[in-house]
């Protein structure tokens, strides 16, 4: 028999803040001391929506380092461009996904695409962090573009309200980005009124977070937006119920019961692991963008 996983705790943005000079974020955590209890996630920051007028200058984040995780990006409205120090590359647009394992290090540069730069618009995109145990932190770097046509959707009854699995699997459907360590992600398309079951596995952190709208979980907490439930890792499942036409986030991993040390870009197991990470970027070990 399904048991409820209880909502634990609703989370407001803790920080609002710029990242470079093109992602205007509000972040969920780690601003609000959320650690073991949504491992193996790291960061989820909300850029957007947020309109930019036309420019040819090149907005965003320029030449930084990265290791010990992986960064996740989800674009629901413009277009982002990113290149590495391992000769990858790519544009993510609307409903695209890019999957990046810094791993043993890559530097990287994501900016607004110059194109869509050129003609301005609205960017709204969420970026995640999953983190990397300590056996995985030191692999290869690994890019990963998927594709929003290449992206499997379950409709979830009721015309209208569909499920994407970005990672992971639901009811049969399985993800195309691969993952190291057991991860769900999904991304939720309600419309007004629509209730659904949501089966979720039972010892994982999992988090819903909404976009734009609004949810009632478990016909009890209200949920608004760029707002995040944390659930309790037992049971097996969430009732939703859209309030108004909703956009939802779904994490879900099994946790990573290892020490956490984390600086700016770089998320490692002890201290002097970051103090190696540092002194590695500095000597050019984690490559540079030509």
């Amino acid at each position: 028999m399904a048991q409820l996983k209880s909502v634990t705790e609703i989370y407001k943005p803790g920080s609002t803040h710029m990242v470079g000079d093109g992602f205007p974020v509000r972040n969920i955590f780690p601003s609000q001391n959320l650690t073991e209890e949504i491992s193996p996630f790291l960061l989820l920051d909300y850029a957007g929506p947020a309109s930019f007028p036309p420019t040819n200058q090149r907005r965003g984040v320029g030449e930084h380092p990265h290791r010990g995780f992986e960064t996740v990006t989800i674009v629901y409205q413009g277009k982002v461009a990113h290149r590495d120090s391992a000769g990858n590359g790519g544009t993510i647009g609307p409903g695209d996904v890019q999957w990046m394992t810094a791993a043993s290090g890559v530097v990287h540069e994501e900016l607004h695409e110059q194109a869509w730069a050129r003609e301005g618009g609205t960017l709204q995109m969420i970026q995640l962090w999953v983190n990397l145990p300590k056996s995985l932190k030191m692999s290869a770097p690994r890019y990963q573009t998927v594709l929003n046509e290449d992206i499997p959707q379950a409709n979830l009854g009721g015309q209208g309200s569909v499920l994407r699995v970005i990672a992971g699997e639901y009811e049969g459907l399985k993800g195309p980005a691969k993952t190291f360590t057991p991860v769900h992600l999904y991304d939720l398309k309600l419309v007004a009124g629509h209730r659904s079951e949501l089966s979720l596995p039972v010892g994982y952190n999992t988090g819903l977070f909404v976009l734009s709208g609004g949810v009632v979980l478990n016909r009890s907490q209200k949920v608004g937006e760029a707002e995040m439930a944390l659930c309790d890792p037992q049971g097996t499942q969430v009732d939703l119920e859209a309030t108004e036409e909703t956009r939802v986030l779904v994490l879900s991993g099994e946790p990573i019961l290892e020490p956490v040390a984390r600086m700016g870009p770089f998320v490692m197991n002890t201290e002097e692991e970051l103090v190696q990470a540092v002194n590695d970027y500095r000597a050019g070990r984690m490559g540079r963008l030509e």
